[in-house]
Formats: structure tokens, sequence, C-alpha cells
């Protein structure tokens, strides 16, 4: 269900929080009550734990409100825009703000993110386990390999 979803328009919006929630109510609203809504459960994985819920809403905030700060990455050189965006993407990846779901919201944002950035992708090019990997090493503060995907799925 959820691929028949991400075949359809997302829902606009201005690349807010708000936005955000929207985007995963929009793809998995078929399979979970909850979509759309932040998690309010410890969640971990691999022996990470995920930001508790009680700091889930200060911390999209503030993620969001530095990319408002940042021009929503607008005007940057390619390479510019794959390191803040690999940062924007493990910052949101640590908050993890949904009990499921929260790689494919971040990876649909993320698509819009460079298209109205001027970097649009090409996700044919995607690879999903370097992805994840990619993904797992930003949480540990390692940003470059996530960095490098990301610039290697710009459409040039």
């Amino acid at each position: 269900m959820t691929s028949d979803r991400a075949t359809e328009p997302l829902p606009t919006g201005r690349l807010s929080y708000s936005h955000y929630r929207a985007i995963h109510r929009h793809l998995f609203q078929d399979v979970y009550p909850w979509a759309g809504r932040i998690r309010t459960v410890r969640i971990a994985k691999g022996g990470n734990a995920f930001c508790y819920p009680e700091h889930i809403d200060r911390e999209m905030r503030r993620i969001f409100a530095e990319s408002v700060r940042q021009k929503k990455l607008r005007r940057l050189a390619a390479e510019d825009f794959a390191q803040k965006a690999a940062h924007f993407l493990a910052e949101l990846n640590a908050v993890h703000p949904f009990r499921e779901g929260n790689g494919r919201t971040q990876l649909s944002f993320l698509t819009i993110l460079a298209e109205r950035a001027g970097h649009p992708l090409d996700l044919e090019r995607l690879e999903p386990k370097g992805t994840l990997k990619a993904t797992i090493t930003s949480f540990g503060g390692s940003e470059e390999p996530l960095a490098g995907i990301i610039l290697d799925l710009i459409q040039f």
C-alpha cells in the first residue's frame, strides 16, 4: 500500500515540520492509524536508542528551524548541498519521530528538498543497502558516506 501511495503526488508544503508529518501520513495512512503522528514510545535499533518521545517535538522544531536558517539548502553547489542534506538526514534519523516509516519519509522529503534546491535526484541510482549502511554510519557521527551517496544521486 505504501508503494502505491508513493506513486501518487506527495503533499505540497513549505518543507516544514508539519509538511514532513504530512508526507508520513500520506505514505502510511493505509497501514497505521497513527500515520503522521509523533511516536509516544521509546525505540532503538542495533542497540542504539533514538530520541526519547518527550524530546521529539523540540528536536524536530530545532532541525527544521535550522533548515530555514540555511534557506532550505537553496543556492548551494552540489557538493555543499550533499553535505548539508546528509547532516539534515542524519539529524532526522537520530530523532526517528515515527514508530515506523522513518526511512521512506526521509527519502521522500529529501527528494522534494533536492528538487526545490535545484539538485534533482536520480533515484534509479539509489542502492538501498548502501544507503542504509551510510545512514547507520551517520548515526555514529560520520556523515561523509551519506553525503557521497546524495552527491552520486544528484542529476548533473
